[in-house]
């Protein structure tokens, strides 16, 4: 892992050749190949898709690391380092947290998304759409008391509640090369996106994933129910000991344009909606998110986490190998770059040195 700061001018941000990436991820995503044993025995099946890169020009997968106890200035500031492609003229799509409607940590803070939205009109984006699918909420609820609709009047973005789509609005992916036992199925209105951005909080889950980053706010991008199908894909997840393999197999199917992090507090334990709370003072910026969820954990770990969280290589926690199996990212602390803007950052980032060591 290296560290590099790095300075551009503003409003740069965001404006480089449009790419279509959200919608390569294609419906033919989950065809499979022979599965192998994983370390522990149980099988850990291979999908048969291409690995998509996440690598900046210098082979790396950039992390931006920006300190800050200001998510607003912290997002625009991380935004401006990272200056992510695929925005200008691309309809995009953002993913944001919304488990339930409890401040951050637990849920995507509003002033956060507000800045995001603004930042990209700025950049000239095509129509962006909000939508999540809330776990512990009801979701029109939660985006409510979250003040998404109040922010879709006045910024003339659209909002999804993915558990109102109709049942042609899911795409179903097949069981064959994943710990799903019968597949599960993910929101078109994502994979049919020109940009899709991952935005997501900094913390423990004390249900079975361990750590909710990026890969687990994946899983508000898949059905609970199928209209018309009586399948609860959310029971097959939650009920299986290999959920955090799962966490990991949903991400296969899209490649984010962005990932941000807000990590200004975290949930160091408990989690997803509460927690031991603690100013972790950071915000993460990406595209990859292996990486995100590696420097993320790492973070947890030097606040000090559960057992779960701190046990072994970071590399080896359950969501974060089956994403490297998968080739979703990084593999290897040397394939992640940390880019900083002062010497708060750098200084954090050394600190997190250590921890990413295989």
């Amino acid at each position: 892992m290296s560290t590099h700061p790095q300075g551009y001018s503003r409003r740069q941000v965001l404006r480089l050749a449009s790419l279509a990436v959200g919608a390569a991820a294609l419906p033919s995503a989950c065809q499979t190949i022979a599965g192998t044993p994983d370390q522990n025995s149980s099988p850990t099946p291979k999908l048969a898709m291409e690995p998509r890169s996440t690598a900046s020009t210098s082979g790396s997968s950039r992390v931006v690391l920006i300190r800050t106890e200001d998510r607003v200035t912290g997002t625009r500031q991380a935004l401006e380092l990272l200056q992510p492609e695929g925005m200008t003229g691309q309809t995009i799509f953002i993913k944001p947290n919304y488990n339930t409607a409890d401040p951050a940590p637990a849920s995507t803070d509003t002033e956060l998304l507000k800045a995001l939205i603004e930042e990209f009109q700025a950049a000239r984006a095509g129509q962006i759409t909000i939508g999540d699918r809330s776990g512990m909420a009801e979701t029109r609820t939660a985006m409510t008391q979250k003040g998404v609709f109040e922010l879709s009047d006045r910024y003339g973005v659209k909002t999804v509640v993915l558990d109102e789509l109709a049942a042609e609005d899911w795409q179903s992916f097949p069981a064959a090369g994943t710990h799903w036992p019968q597949g599960f199925a993910f929101a078109r209105p994502i994979l049919q996106a020109g940009a899709i951005v991952n935005t997501c909080c900094l913390k423990t889950h004390r249900f079975g994933g361990h750590v909710t980053l990026s890969l687990k706010n994946s899983v508000g991008m898949v059905a609970k129910y199928v209209p018309g199908q009586s399948h609860n894909y959310m029971n097959d997840l939650h009920t299986s000991p290999q959920q955090r393999l799962m966490i990991a197999e949903i991400n296969r199917v899209y490649q984010p344009a962005l990932v941000l992090l807000d990590g200004v507090e975290a949930f160091v334990n408990g989690g997803p909606e509460a927690g031991k709370t603690v100013k972790a003072g950071v915000i993460l910026a990406g595209t990859d998110r292996v990486a995100i969820d590696v420097v993320g954990t790492a973070i947890l770990r030097s606040l000090g986490t559960t057992s779960a969280v701190s046990a072994g290589s970071i590399w080896q926690q359950d969501q974060i190998r089956r994403a490297v199996e998968l080739g979703l990212g990084a593999s290897h602390p040397d394939q992640i770059e940390i880019v900083t803007a002062d010497a708060a950052g750098r200084a954090m980032a050394d600190q997190l040195l250590p921890l990413l060591q295989v």
